[in-house]
């Protein structure tokens, strides 16, 4: 394996990369001209050496699978300019292999085209059967309606074909349609192509702008990639076509693929507009880390309260209304729509404080039904003495009384009119009469452990820091031992955990799951590169702080790839070291 293309940022499956070439391309991308420079240099009657029936070698490089250039222009019967390219095999969706090429071509990507199902499954198991630091190339589909999604499930490399082919059919291409050119009147467009009157435009120039509009739309989506985003352009852009709405929503039920493969924290904002951000892997990750992890550690009343447009929701004007009504009297739980519950503990974590969604007052039916599963698994794994809802009736009342029946609960309502109304907070302030507090130093030992559970398992809050003291004020909390010696600190952007070189070692000395990176014999600096390490855990996400270790150094910091990722990749950044100690 040779470095002709290194992946640079992540987004999910989807990867800004360089192909390095004479001039270095950043993916996703069209690759035309290299294909053109290097011909046609495969065709399906050919087999390679040793009996493996795939294809090799679209584009040339100085070492083949199979032996030298020489040894396999010799089998193949063909000649190679004398040029340095990226080598590729041509694979089959059925049956694709690793042939430790720079970068993969899916042979039969024509057949699953248009069929959303069919296109996921020939994605997924290219990708998982490939290393992570190739390039996926899917040729003569791509168009500007398409290539969001296809970036999306984890392709990198396209072609021109299928854009130029229709143009010259007389189909004038947006992001959103197919236009027959004889239809438009006038040309929504400014590219070159279309810079000059609508009756002198011709199919050439139709297939020009076509090459343009798919160009321009590749730009926009290594934009996404880079900001975070581009789940929230491919909701929008799937809605086009249904084929694509299907493969979007066919990729969502690609649990392992998609979770792996996207990160446990990050700046961008979740932007929850349409049914399908329920399905979107961040949100249900964070409900099914509350429901399996979480454990309440507070003696008090639940007090079950709407969400705030604010975040984090304690900052908001409404709780903090609520906060003085409650007086730390009780255990606070907001229920939203898309992230379902969230315990004040967690309010900081991603993907918490990091949404904003459409607020009509109404609530879908979708939207009712996830949030009451969640709350109903979260409420059966945590017991309290009461239950209070201070929940107004628009759609918060209905998910509770479902709840309520379903667990045969008794839950006593405290909202007149409005939640924030005076007759509301006396009822809400009354109903806990009677309650002790809890103690600043409780609240903040708890929400420690609570997010050490989050992130790195059932129990591990209590594994870890059953004796600390905290310093600081919250959310920016400083976590010590007995005798003061510093832990960690909250991260209160990210609602997460920094641990030092000494809560490090309390972390593999615990039975807390640990994420542990092995690297070889060096001493980072800064950061970790994939070729330096030997082995990581499988469950190590992206932004997931790490633990480095190898036989000069001992190290902690955040990973920068998965951990299948770094173990496979032969490039790229792996992890950011914080702290770092040579033996």
């Amino acid at each position: 394996m040779t470095d002709y293309f290194e992946v640079h940022e992540r987004d999910g499956a989807a990867r800004v990369g360089e192909l390095r070439l004479s001039s270095p391309i950043s993916t996703p991308a069209l690759v035309d001209d290299v294909l053109e420079d290097a011909g046609s240099l495969w065709s399906a009657d050919r087999d390679l050496p040793d009996g493996d029936d795939s294809q090799l070698t679209v584009l040339p490089h100085r070492a083949f699978p199979g032996g030298t250039a020489d040894e396999v222009r010799e089998s193949f019967g063909v000649d190679y300019p004398d040029v340095d390219y990226p080598s590729v095999a041509v694979v089959s969706s059925e049956s694709p292999e690793d042939h430790g090429t720079d970068a993969y071509a899916v042979s039969n990507v024509q057949s699953v085209t248009g069929h959303g199902a069919a296109l996921v499954e020939a994605v997924v198991d290219a990708r998982e059967a490939i290393p992570a630091d190739t390039a996926l190339l899917f040729s003569g589909v791509a168009t500007p309606r398409n290539v969001a999604l296809l970036a999306y499930a984890g392709v990198d490399l396209f072609d021109e074909t299928a854009a130029v082919v229709k143009g010259t059919e007389g189909r004038y291409l947006t992001t959103d349609e197919a236009y027959f050119l004889e239809d438009l009147e006038e040309l929504p467009c400014s590219c070159p192509a279309c810079q000059q009157p609508r009756e002198e435009f011709t199919r050439e120039d139709c297939a020009d702008h076509n090459r343009h509009a798919l160009e321009s739309e590749l730009a926009i989506v290594r934009r996404r990639i880079r900001d975070g985003r581009l789940r929230d352009y491919v909701e929008g852009q799937a809605r086009h076509d249904q084929w694509l709405t299907a493969a979007m929503r066919e990729l969502d039920s690609q649990w392992g693929y998609l979770e792996e493969r996207t990160p446990i924290l990050r700046d961008a904002q979740i932007s929850a507009a349409t049914s399908d951000t329920l399905r979107r892997v961040e949100i249900q990750r964070f409900a099914d880390r509350v429901t399996t992890r979480y454990r309440n550690r507070f003696k008090n009343p639940l007090v079950l309260v709407p969400c705030s447009a604010a975040k984090p929701y304690s900052e908001s004007q409404s709780h903090r209304q609520f906060h003085d009504a409650i007086q730390w009297r009780a255990h606070l739980v907001s229920m939203t729509s898309p992230i379902g519950v969230v315990p004040q503990e967690l309010e900081t974590t991603y993907p918490a404080q990091h949404y904003d969604t459409v607020v009509t007052g109404r609530w879908s039916e979708d939207e009712k039904q996830f949030v009451s599963e969640v709350l109903e698994r979260y409420l059966e794994r945590n017991e309290y003495p009461e239950i209070i809802a201070h929940v107004p009736d628009e759609g918060y009342r209905d998910i509770v009384e479902r709840v309520e029946e379903r667990l045969a609960l008794d839950i006593t309502y405290t909202v007149a009119e409005h939640p924030t109304d005076d007759e509301s907070l006396a009822n809400l302030s009354s109903a806990l009469s009677g309650e002790l507090k809890y103690s600043k130093r409780e609240r903040e030992h708890n929400t420690v452990r609570a997010i050490a559970d989050y992130l790195l398992g059932d129990g591990a809050g209590d594994d870890l820091f059953e004796d600390i003291q905290t310093t600081s004020r919250y959310p920016k909390i400083q976590v010590r031992d007995s005798e003061s010696t510093q832990l960690a600190t909250m991260v209160p952007q990210y609602g997460t955990l920094s641990f030092t070189l000494e809560g490090a070692r309390r972390w593999l000395e615990s039975d807390a799951p640990t994420k542990r990176v092995e690297i070889d014999g060096f001493v980072p600096h800064g950061s970790v590169l994939a070729p330096g390490v030997v082995d990581a855990d499988e469950d190590i996400r992206v932004g997931d702080e790490v633990v480095v270790e190898g036989p000069k150094a001992f190290a902690v910091g955040r990973a920068e790839m998965f951990g299948g990722e770094m173990a496979d990749s032969t490039r790229g950044v792996a992890c950011e070291v914080r702290h770092v100690e040579e033996k």
